[in-house]
């Protein structure tokens, strides 16, 4: 059971730095198992190594048992000892300069909208400042001189000095923040670049020298910013659907009184044993036990099939479950805190941080990469000075290692690749959420599938009825007087047919049962096939509802929902491409083993709930592999979250895409193929790229720093290389064309190495 309790900060004595503003009291959660809980928003964790810190700082706080931080919510959970609190934890994490708080919702989420606004607008600045300057330096590197060179540079800086001011301030305030506390970041290096190249820009048009490298600037700030708004935007959208999930339970609940009197109160104010009343359209407000009533109840979100099951007394609901035709009443058996639902979000929280470990390629090579650039930029300037060289020269020499070494190249050598493979999966119905889930899907070994939305449709159809077309009338007639969805399904099928429903009097729909009506003054009966025969009838192969006459006379009616038309193609593409294939589904066994032996998948599961899902992905990562999960319902977010790397149809529920790194469209299972050969053939020209950036480097600094270089060849070298770059990203078909062979003669297992193409 949960409780809250705030604390009082007066009676703390604290030894990390005082907070310098005030801050509403800090509420801790406890647990049933008695563990005490803070939360607190950080919200400028923008990278892996932020994440680490904040984890790092938090748990070396005494009382602090142990930390871990969410990047997308930016919400750090902190567990306490008994004799913990919350405020040092705050103290420390201001201590080192990061932006946090009690955790608020409300406050997260004006806080996401606005920091998304203000990058957005930087990007905007940055991109208009980038091509106006490019355009200008054309006109000087096709041969102006004198008084119109220097009018062009200065035109330049007019342009180009503001543009860096403005769009420059999240890189410069991350960076002077890191530094003011004593730490560094990544944006630490990309803040001096930029400065340096400004402001030695500014100098060289003060004194009408030659060369200017606004452009250089500029650009480069336009590139990163670019990423880092798309990054913002993809976290921003999960943060959203992840509330919508949480919506799902309702604020407010019917307590039913031992007198029988209702009322409504907040669901947070129920304790375990109270019973509420639900009514046919509402969803069940908490865990419990059906203690009066029956119905049918859709517990889609949880087991991620689509027909509803039906309940009676000593059923066990959940919250967020959707009371579909009856009154039942519920007695709670856990808080409003302590949900199936809320539980679902802990387990895709705790899942998603264990994947918001990867950094990116570039980030990992530029770490090590721009301090060696800057020591080489400063010992040029101290060699030549001490080798006699004057004050310009031995600048102008240090200016050139500064930009012939500028990033550029490394910083384009992942995202031109990326935005190149993000088209073509966009143009293919593919929306790839995460540029890094690329680099993850070129390394799965393992696919795990969903059955009902994934590997099937999700649609009942019916494949089995009576010869008898009186049956098949009296059946579309029962069938339409309610919403279940094989009701839907045999009604639609019996219109198709061209036949009319036949005249009924009395339909009453019996919750979890089915319906019953009088034609021609006697009773007849659709539904479930233990209701329509009165119990007898015996274990039911698939999925039937029986139709009844009152002479006796039962017509059975079979539906299934059938793999999508190129599923079995999308397995055996799979296995060429040598992948192992598991199916998992929270249907039944038999069904999901007669689906998986149509699709020719060997491994598979059934009766999985989300906690049993969860478990078979981490035995699966524990054994070392490397998987793609592919699902579609509330009931697979945990399971998308925490499996390496995850697709989601365009027809799942939000909380499914927003746990998804990928998205695809249509009726067909092929984009998941087309994703995998897309990431492959990407990876191959990213660790392209990475050779032909670094190994540039390689070569162009002995040039630079031996002073055959000056800064305006510098400057084209460093453009050169970007083009160099982007023009391999763009031979990305002709490496996607060979994967697509490999599939075709039936691959085999392959070392993922051959995925450079």
């Amino acid at each position: 059971m949960l409780s809250a309790a705030t604390l009082n900060r007066d009676d703390v004595s604290f030894e990390t730095p005082v907070r310098a503003r005030p801050l509403d009291p800090i509420t801790v959660r406890l647990d049933s198992d008695g563990t005490r809980h803070a939360e607190f928003l950080v919200s400028d964790m923008h990278c892996a190594g932020c994440l680490a810190k904040v984890e790092r700082t938090a748990s070396g706080v005494p009382g602090v048992r142990h930390a871990r931080a969410n990047l997308t919510t930016k919400r750090l959970t902190v567990a306490l000892e008994e004799t913990g609190r919350p405020e040092p934890v705050l103290d420390a994490l201001l201590g080192i300069g990061r932006d946090a708080r009690p955790f608020d919702a409300a406050a997260f989420e004006a806080g996401g909208s606005k920091s998304q606004g203000d990058l957005i607008r930087c990007m905007a600045v940055a991109g208009f400042a980038s091509a106006n300057v490019m355009l200008l330096s054309v006109s000087v590197w096709s041969g102006a001189e004198g008084a119109t060179r220097g009018l062009f540079h200065w035109l330049s800086a007019a342009i180009a000095i503001p543009a860096v001011i403005y769009a420059g301030r999240p890189f410069f305030r991350s960076a002077w923040k890191a530094l003011r506390h004593g730490t560094t970041n990544m944006d630490v290096p990309i803040s001096i670049g930029v400065v340096v190249a400004t402001l030695l820009s500014l100098y060289e048009t003060a004194i009408d020298g030659p060369h200017a490298w606004f452009d250089g600037s500029v650009t480069l700030l336009f590139f990163l910013l670019v990423g880092r708004v798309l990054d913002e935007r993809m976290r921003d959208v999960a943060r959203s659907n992840a509330a919508r999930l949480l919506s799902l339970s309702p604020a407010t609940a019917t307590l039913l009184g031992a007198d029988g009197r209702t009322s409504r109160l907040p669901v947070a104010s129920l304790r375990i044993g109270d019973t509420v009343r639900v009514v046919a359209g509402e969803r069940i407000p908490v865990d419990g036990i059906v203690v009066a009533g029956a119905s049918d109840v859709d517990r889609s979100l949880l087991t991620g099939e689509p027909l509803p099951d039906a309940v009676a007394e000593g059923a066990i609901v959940h919250a967020g479950a959707l009371n579909l035709t009856g009154l039942i009443d519920v007695a709670a058996t856990a808080p409003a805190g302590d949900t199936l639902l809320a539980g679902i979000v802990r387990l895709m929280e705790a899942a998603e941080r264990s994947s918001g470990r990867f950094v990116r390629i570039a980030d990992r090579a530029a770490r090590l990469y721009a301090p060696v650039v800057h020591a080489t930029a400063f010992l040029t300037l101290c060699g030549w000075l001490l080798a006699g060289a004057g004050l310009h020269a031995a600048i102008t020499t240090a200016v050139a290692v500064l930009i012939i070494t500028c990033p550029c190249a490394l910083g384009l050598a992942v995202p031109a690749v990326q935005v190149t493979a993000a088209g073509r999966l966009l143009a293919r119905g593919i929306l790839l959420k995460d540029g890094a889930a690329l680099e993850k899907l070129s390394e799965v070994d393992t696919v795990v599938l969903d059955k009902t939305g994934t590997l099937t449709l999700g649609r009942p159809r019916l494949v089995r009825e009576p010869e008898d077309p009186d049956a098949l009338s009296l059946a579309a007639a029962l069938a339409g007087a309610s919403r279940h969805p094989l009701s839907l399904a045999l009604a639609a099928a019996v219109r198709a047919r061209g036949i009319r429903p036949a005249p009924i009097e009395g339909a009453q729909e019996r919750p979890g049962c089915g319906v019953v009506a009088f034609a021609g003054g006697r009773e007849v009966r659709l539904g479930r096939p233990q209701w329509v025969a009165d119990g007898l009838a015996s274990e039911v192969p698939g999925t039937e509802v029986w139709l009844r006459r009152e002479d006796g006379t039962i017509s059975r009616f079979g539906f299934s929902d059938d793999p999508r038309a190129d599923a079995a193609d999308t397995v055996k593409a799979l296995l060429a491409l040598g992948l192992d294939v598991h199916l998992l589904s929270g249907d039944a066994s038999a069904t999901v083993g007669r689906i998986a032996g149509e699709t020719g998948i060997e491994r598979f599961e059934g009766d999985c709930l989300p906690g049993g899902k969860l478990a078979a992905l981490e035995e699966l990562a524990r054994r070392g592999r490397r998987l793609l999960m592919v699902g579609d319902g509330m009931n697979d977010a945990p399971a998308l979250a925490a499996a390496f790397v995850s697709m989601s149809p365009a027809t799942g529920a939000d909380i499914a895409q927003a746990a998804a790194d990928l998205v695809f469209t249509g009726d067909r299972l092929q984009p998941v193929v087309e994703a995998l050969l897309t990431a492959r053939a990407a990876r191959g020209k990213i660790l392209q790229n990475l050779v032909l950036a670094i190994g540039y480097n390689v070569i162009a600094v002995p040039i630079a720093v031996m002073g055959a270089a000056t800064p305006l060849i510098a400057a084209v070298s460093m453009s050169a290389s970007s083009i160099l770059v982007v023009g391999n990203a763009l031979m990305l078909p002709l490496a996607l064309s060979r994967w697509r062979g490999i599939v075709a003669r039936g691959g085999g297992r392959r070392s993922l190495a051959g995925a450079v193409a």
